[in-house]
């Protein structure tokens, strides 16, 4: 896989936002990936802007959810489909009618989830699908141990993960879904092109793990290893644990415009 060590997670923002901006360009229809949390908002930030000021034209693209909760009432401002509505979509200029995600309300999860595989699958495919990492290797909500041929499905979170989450619920964990569907680790490395963005000392080893570890379910994250085209992108704090830092900073500074991602 292709590592790219930047210094800051701005950074990472921008050189993320000019690969999805050169896509868009060979391909304006692409359907994008997209992750919700901290780590992509400079990705996100990065794009609005360039979108923003007419660089970017991204309303003819169309955007795919990683993960929804189960059980929000439809509307319910913490839904992950409300989250990229208001974090990815109107910052960019792209109807709600081009936004693709599973159904978390739907009284029969189970065929929710078929039903969102067999969706992206028509839609031609993911054609770059942005990602972030637990500290424990997770990617999506597939914990460790998943299978890596698993495909979009109902998880039960973890008492921890609930307990993250409860910020964005007036801290009350009471109000925090128990369960999410995800894409399945199969399903994410259908897409054609893998981006993982990694950011702070608190991703290193996992990081580390992922790119310089063995192939294992108990860092889902190493799955990647087995995609054509995936990219790490870390900044210094992330990369800080892996052997082969100073190799990954040479390649890209004989390719700073790194084209290839």
């Amino acid at each position: 896989m292709e590592v790219v060590i930047v210094p800051d997670a701005a950074a990472g923002g921008e050189l993320i936002a000019g690969a999805i901006a050169g896509l868009l360009a060979r391909k304006p229809e692409a359907l994008l990936g997209v992750a919700t949390g901290s780590t992509p908002l400079p990705v996100y930030r990065a794009l609005a802007a360039r979108v923003a000021s007419g660089a970017v034209d991204a309303s003819r693209a169309r955007i795919c959810q990683l993960d929804e909760y189960v059980g929000l009432p439809a509307g319910h401002p913490e839904s992950y489909h409300a989250v990229l509505l208001r974090q990815v979509l109107e910052p960019l200029g792209i109807d709600e009618s081009s936004f693709m995600g599973p159904d978390g309300s739907a009284e029969d999860v189970a065929a929710a989830c078929r039903a969102y595989d067999a969706a992206l699958t028509a839609a031609g495919g993911v054609d770059l699908q942005l990602l972030g990492i637990g500290t424990d290797g997770h990617i999506g909500f597939n914990e460790p141990c998943s299978s890596l041929a698993s495909r979009t499905r109902i998880k039960t979170l973890t008492e921890q993960t609930r307990l993250d989450n409860a910020r964005f619920f007036g801290d009350d964990i009471e109000q925090v879904p128990h369960h999410v569907i995800t894409q399945g680790i199969g399903t994410i490395l259908d897409a054609r092109h893998l981006v993982l963005l990694a950011t702070g000392e608190g991703k290193a080893e996992a990081v580390a793990q992922t790119v310089e570890g063995p192939l294992a379910a108990v860092v889902p994250a190493s799955a990647l290893q087995l995609h054509p085209h995936a990219t790490v992108v870390v900044d210094e704090a992330a990369a800080s644990k892996l052997k082969h830092a100073d190799y990954f900073r040479h390649t890209y500074a004989e390719k700073p415009s790194w084209q290839g991602i």
